[in-house]
């Protein structure tokens, strides 16, 4: 399938490589098809782009989170991640959403709200993580900048 994406151009996505998302996103239920993407010439580097299949204008930089927080480990009741399927620890991959403001030393990930993905099946959510243990905007800038100067 070949989409026109606000961020990347024209591209085309394999059916092998979309995410399906049976809850959609929070704030964006109908939205339940997305591809990860990442920028070609940049190299892969630590922001990826989880990228609306369904509206080519919506793509969310996320980001693994525990390059923001090494010891990044939340609980999250196995309910809500019912509708991924059976989950293998070595098949998960969680991500956290990435804002970028026009002042990048103001950057931050959502740790309170991390996305799930069964890589097997290819199933995703994103939940909400109880307690007050991670912060919604959790400040990275710092960190991104100290990782790239040790790089």
């Amino acid at each position: 399938m070949t989409i026109n994406t606000k961020v990347f151009g024209e591209v085309t996505i394999d059916d092998d490589r979309i995410i399906h998302f049976p809850s959609g996103i929070i704030g964006f239920p109908d939205l339940t098809d997305f591809a990860l993407l990442h920028d070609e010439e940049k190299g892969a580097g630590h922001i990826h782009w989880l990228q609306s299949v369904q509206e080519p204008a919506f793509a969310m930089p996320v980001m693994d989170p525990l390059i923001a927080m090494p010891d990044y480990n939340p609980e999250v009741d196995d309910e809500l991640l019912k509708n991924i399927g059976e989950l293998v620890e070595e098949e998960l991959l969680v991500l956290v959403t990435v804002t970028v403001p026009s002042d990048l030393t103001k950057m931050t990930v959502n740790l309170k709200g991390p996305i799930i993905i069964n890589a097997i099946e290819r199933k995703a959510c994103q939940v909400i993580v109880e307690g007050d243990n991670y912060a919604v905007k959790y400040p990275i800038y710092e960190i991104l900048k100290a990782r790239k100067a040790g790089e």
